[in-house]
């Protein structure tokens, strides 16, 4: 059981892997695992577990297009383009151990070079192991040894890589270099930690190639590029290769040169850190290869490349066809015809008559077009103004307008000698002896009064209300009261009034009693829970009563529960309860507040066990069938701020979890 523990409490220190931190060569040995449906094993020898043609069980591994076994999360794998792409996964054995080996050939001596490979964890977020950060992380060794299997070249280890709800791939490298005399060496991968919950891990993309110094290429202005326009050329320029000396101690080299920079060749004699080139007149792509030794420059496993120069050179467009006033000059800058000039602007101050065309031939504006002649034939009271917006002659001028805005009963009538029109009538009169509540308005419309307004509506009375018009006032009077409530006899008596009858009922009821029917414990909360409703309150102490069953937080004892009418009516219902609560922290720092760690009335239960770990699994503090109390002290030593871990038993049922020890 303390094993068990101890893997699940462990969280060991990150290790330092690496990358190679120069310039690489081509990879010399790749293992992608392949693509398909259909589940494959590894060679013999490649490992020492199981294969399972379906879900790999602890200690049984599977290459396999489909993660989502058991309840892992179901991830494609990591290498770009595949379809059906497979991944080795590992289910790891209950005992920590080797899980794979390859051996890698053809390598050069005293070379350096680098390992990497792809991981990810695929335990999901939550898991049956708990909440994220509770199943075995995933923690993998690298070791790289000689062919003989007997020297330890280089290691690390990737630390710990815990489940994340969202699983992704992580790559992670180790650099080595060869002895002398050795051509080989064999890669393994160790599981650090034991299977059980957790520890799944899919493996992809496994890579051995060539690391050397970061170099450099750049030209005699220290641009590592060139862009140029096929004006500019042809072209003569000179570039160098420059190391930093972080691996390698000599450098030789042979440059290659590219027209797409995926296909190189070789340029013949360009051995030197130095190259120099005429006459380029399309785009190219040089670098040099780079080894340490002579014999390894054309042995692709040994050699490393610079970075990449690129002259670059954009084909000038053709002449563009051209207005008859613009003037077109070439830029060698941008690569591109610089158009100048514009069109001789319209004339302005034509008259709406008039239009104006473009004469490409002359390159002038022709103008033409005439006015309109006037109109003819018009009334006394008209007259023609010509539109400049139009381009029309306007007619304007029109009998005078009726007067508009007349009341109902006038009347307008045109007098042709003055040229006027003239209003006569007068407004009927308005209506007398209304009553209180009637208002008269005159119609527009039909020119008559009209009378609004009624009588106001009687209120809404309540049964005992009696109400009379009031003309005075021209409102209602109330008149009434409503009927006293009758005097309480019993103490449940609860009387409410009946507008139907007019009367008090009473709807109280001796069922109000509160019947106590069970007490629960839920975490810190204490529950109290009756077999029947009403208007109850609720002790711990029967002193302070609330109306919430709920007791939230309450430290462990044992209690005695009261429950009772909130108005005191009837009697008060107890029952015991042993309420069992695990604090989640205690300070130890001499405050007399939470120093020690107690779990409270443990001993009132028939049966119990407490056992105290780490987070290494080392029982710390124990205890059986007796009160439980902590100082956080193991051999008189204080014990530092952490978590500590815990196994509660009491009445077979079985507590886990994890407290903290502040200071």
């Amino acid at each position: 059981m303390v094993l068990i523990l101890l893997s699940m409490l462990s969280n060991q220190a990150y290790a330092q892997l690496g990358f190679c931190t120069g310039n690489s060569g081509d990879p010399i040995f790749s293992e992608t695992f392949g693509t398909g449906t259909t589940n494959t094993s590894l060679p013999p020898g490649t490992t020492t577990y199981t294969f399972s043609s379906g879900a790999p069980g602890d200690g049984f591994y599977t290459v396999s297009s489909n993660t989502a076994y058991f309840d892992w999360q179901n991830i494609s794998d990591h290498t770009p383009n595949d379809t059906n792409g497979k991944c080795l996964i590992v289910n790891a054995s209950f005992a920590a151990g080797e899980f794979y080996r390859t051996t890698i050939t053809g390598l050069c001596e005293t070379t350096t070079y680098e390992f990497s490979s792809w991981l990810v964890n695929l335990l999901p977020v939550p898991s049956s192991c708990g909440p994220q950060g509770s199943g075995i992380p995933v923690n993998v060794r690298f070791e790289i040894w000689d062919n003989t299997d007997t020297n330890l070249l280089a290691s690390g280890d990737t630390g710990d890589i815990i489940e994340e709800p969202n699983a992704i791939w992580n790559q992670f490298a180790l650099v080595f270099q060869t002895l002398p005399t050795q051509t080989s060496v064999i890669l393994k991968m160790i599981n650090n930690a034991p299977g059980g919950c957790g520890n799944d891990l899919a493996i992809d993309d496994i890579v051995f190639k060539s690391c050397g110094d970061t170099i450099i290429v750049e030209d005699l202005s220290n641009n590592d590029s060139v862009s140029l326009c096929s004006t500019q050329t042809p072209y003569d320029t000179s570039f160098t290769a420059i190391p930093d000396n972080s691996v390698f101690t000599n450098h030789f080299y042979q440059w290659q040169e590219s027209t797409d920079g995926a296909i190189w060749t070789d340029i013949p004699g360009a051995t030197n850190p130095n190259l120099v080139l005429t006459g380029i007149t399309t785009t190219m792509y040089y670098r040099t290869k780079v080894a340490e030794f002579a014999a390894n420059l054309n042995n692709s496993d040994c050699i490393t490349y610079s970075d990449v120069y690129e002259i670059n050179v954009t084909q000038a467009p053709n002449p563009p066809t051209l207005e008859c006033w613009e003037i077109a000059t070439f830029n060698d800058t941008t690569c591109s015809w610089n158009i100048t000039g514009t069109q001789p602007p319209a004339p302005s101050g034509l008259e709406c008559w008039e239009t104006a065309t473009f004469n490409n031939t002359t390159c002038l504006w022709e103008v033409t077009g005439s006015q309109p002649a006037g109109p003819t034939g018009l009334e006394c009271w008209e007259s023609a103004i010509f539109n400049d917006t139009t381009c029309l002659w306007d007619v304007s001028g029109s009998q005078p307008a009726a007067p508009t805005g007349l009341e109902c009963w006038e009347t307008a009538t045109f007098n042709n000698t003055t040229c006027i029109w003239e209003i006569s009538g007068t407004q009927p009169t308005a209506p007398t002896g209304l009553e209180c509540w009637e208002t008269a308005t005159f119609n527009n419309t039909t020119c008559l009064w009209v009378v609004s307004g009624s009588q106001p509506v009687q209120p809404d009375l309540e049964c005992w209300e009696t109400a009379s018009f009031n003309d005075v006032t021209c409102a209602w009077d109330l008149s009434g009261m409503q009927p006293s409530e009758p005097a309480i006899v019993n103490c449940w008596d609860d009387y409410q009034f009946n507008d139907d009858t007019c009367a008090w009922d009473n709807i109280g009821s001796e069922d109000n009693i509160p019947i106590l029917e069970s007490v629960t414990s839920d975490g810190n909360d204490l529950v109290v829970n009756t077999s029947n409703t009403g208007n109850f309150e609720y002790s711990v102490d029967g002193i302070f009563f609330q109306n919430s069953n709920v007791f939230s937080p309450l430290e462990g004892g044992l209690y005695t529960i009261y429950v009772r009418n909130s108005n005191g009516c009837g009697d008060t219902s107890t029952l015991e309860h042993l309420h069992f609560v695990i604090p989640r922290f205690f300070t130890p720092n001499g405050d007399n507040f939470k120093d020690t760690y107690d779990l409270k009335d443990i001993e009132l239960y028939d049966s119990s066990e407490v056992l105290i770990f780490d987070r290494y699994g080392k029982l710390l503090k124990s205890a059986k069938n007796q009160p439980f109390s902590w100082d956080g002290t193991f051999i008189n030593n204080e014990l530092p701020s952490s978590d500590y871990w815990y196994i509660i038993t009491i009445e077979g049922q079985r507590f886990t979890g994890h407290f903290t020890l502040k200071r």
